[in-house]
């Protein structure tokens, strides 16, 4: 796979309520990623930039939904994001090292 593709695979990391009950209860990581990505990309793209190893990588296509702007019907892009379950030993913290610090 090419390097410079795999660096482009990741966008974001996905934070919520849900996305930190799983990376502390299964080892999961959310990202949202490149809408033509696949499986493989997103793996290595996790592999290359954290240094981790992955263990399986699940993902899910949004709809995006249908909103008013003032008199006009809108709709908000689609996008995708992948669940990455990590092997044990191995973790990201997806709040960044910054979380708890003093200004």
């Amino acid at each position: 796979m090419n390097q410079e593709r795999l660096l482009k695979v990741l966008l974001a990391p996905r934070v919520s309520e849900k996305t930190m009950r799983l990376n502390s209860e299964l080892n999961q990581v959310t990202f949202r990623v490149l809408p033509d990505a696949n499986k493989l990309e997103i793996k290595g793209a996790v592999e290359l930039l954290f240094s981790v190893q992955v263990e399986a990588v699940r993902v899910a296509s949004v709809k995006g939904k249908v909103k008013r702007f003032g008199r006009r019907l809108g709709k908000r892009s689609d996008w995708k994001k992948a669940y990455v379950t990590l092997k044990p030993g191995s973790a990201i913290d997806p709040l960044g090292s910054t979380m708890g610090a003093a200004p």
